[in-house]
């Protein structure tokens, strides 16, 4: 299995894990916090609330047309300011957002 395949399989593991925990609690997006820049687990990701202001320098891969709303691990509809993602388990990141682990929408 290549490396990114399994990057892919492993962040779509911990999707469906955190889909189903949150479908079992029956907790709401609505009422999650709004994930910080700060977070240490944001800072870890390079996560920015807005794509346009990733450092470019720190991640050559990154395109400003790379957000979170295009991203598979995005758990908001597409037309959500924020919403959940399994990577930031208990808050929502921003749809205008990015970190280190996007990875395209299946079209």
């Amino acid at each position: 299995m290549k490396l990114t395949e399994r990057r892919i399989f492993l962040l779509q593991a911990a999707a469906c894990a955190t889909t189903l925990a949150t479908t079992a609690t029956g907790a709401s997006a609505q009422g999650l916090p709004k994930l910080a820049e700060t977070d240490p687990q944001a800072i870890a990701l390079g996560y920015k609330h807005d794509t346009t202001k990733v450092d470019a320098k720190k991640y050559p891969k990154h395109a400003v047309t790379q957000k979170c709303s295009n991203c598979q691990l995005f758990q908001g509809k597409a037309a959500d300011a924020w919403g959940p993602c399994p990577l930031f388990a208990g808050k929502q990141v921003a749809a205008t957002g990015w970190c280190s682990a996007w990875a395209a929408k299946a079209a």
